[in-house]
């Protein structure tokens, strides 16, 4: 299979934000990711919303619960529906997180199916382990979608298998516990990366906590990218209908921190 991610890393760190669907509405979310990719995004994550995120913390928790309550009816449909009104204004690169059972339910067959046609390039599965990655990697293959692994701190002798069917990027955890702004990551993240990059070609970014223009630089100096998930998440909280100019200037911000330009100007 030929990654459509892969090749967006090879002249480029790539900066990652993450929004989470149908927060707070639907048209909320498209105006949100076209200002992300207006801003400069390599790829954007969108996180379907679920009832029981087991990775993420109270800030990504929260903004689940908005868009669940937002549509009480919200089924999976709706999550491309979303991606279908995205469409219409950006070709950005997309990737979900989502939780398997989401996928499970709709069927491996037809969830990837519409990922492929919507231009869906790739799935982060928190709850997926390598062992049961059987059971979706022939439909995500023959639709050309990258299933992503996360390597955490305590990967250690796993590494090796978790990365072994990598396709698009690997997803680094930079610290243990869950999602949410942080001011210290592991120690031992360049080793982390040095053991990944010793065992396969695929690109590497960070994620987990990172939230400063220098904290993505830092994190790009380690790896090929950073993944920003709550600080954006909390933009579209406190801002509402202005936030898609706060994430605009916010992505300019971190783009240029990870080209070697931290000034916030």
């Amino acid at each position: 299979m030929t990654s459509k991610l892969k090749p967006l890393f090879n002249n480029n760190k790539a900066f990652i934000p993450f929004v989470v669907t149908n927060d707070p509405d639907f048209q909320s979310t498209v105006n949100n990711v076209v200002a992300l990719a207006k801003g400069g995004a390599d790829i954007v994550e969108l996180g379907l919303p679920f009832s029981d995120p087991v990775a993420d913390g109270p800030v990504i928790q929260t903004a689940d619960i908005r868009a669940l309550k937002a549509d009480p009816d919200i089924a999976t449909d709706t999550f491309f529906d979303i991606v279908e009104a995205i469409r219409k204004e950006t070709q950005v690169p997309l990737v979900f997180l989502t939780y398997l059972n989401i996928p499970f339910q709709y069927g491996y067959e037809k969830f990837c199916a519409r990922c492929e046609a919507l231009g869906v390039n790739g799935l982060v599965i928190p709850d997926l382990p390598v062992e049961e990655r059987g059971e979706i990697d022939p439909f995500a293959a023959k639709h050309g979608i990258d299933i992503i692994p996360l390597v955490t701190p305590t990967s250690a002798s796993r590494i090796e298998k978790i990365v072994s069917k990598a396709t698009g990027f690997i997803y680094v955890v930079s610290s243990l516990g869950v999602t949410g702004e942080r001011t210290k990551f592991a120690d031992d993240l360049n080793d982390l990366v040095t053991r990944i990059r010793a065992v396969t070609d695929v690109p590497t970014a960070i994620g987990f906590g990172i939230h400063t223009p220098e904290q993505a630089a830092e994190m790009t100096a380690i790896a090929d990218g950073a993944i920003v998930g709550s600080a954006c998440v909390n933009l579209v909280a406190e801002y509402g209908d202005q936030a898609p100019q706060k994430l605009t200037d916010y992505t300019k911000q971190m783009k240029r921190a990870i080209a070697g330009q931290t000034s916030n100007a």
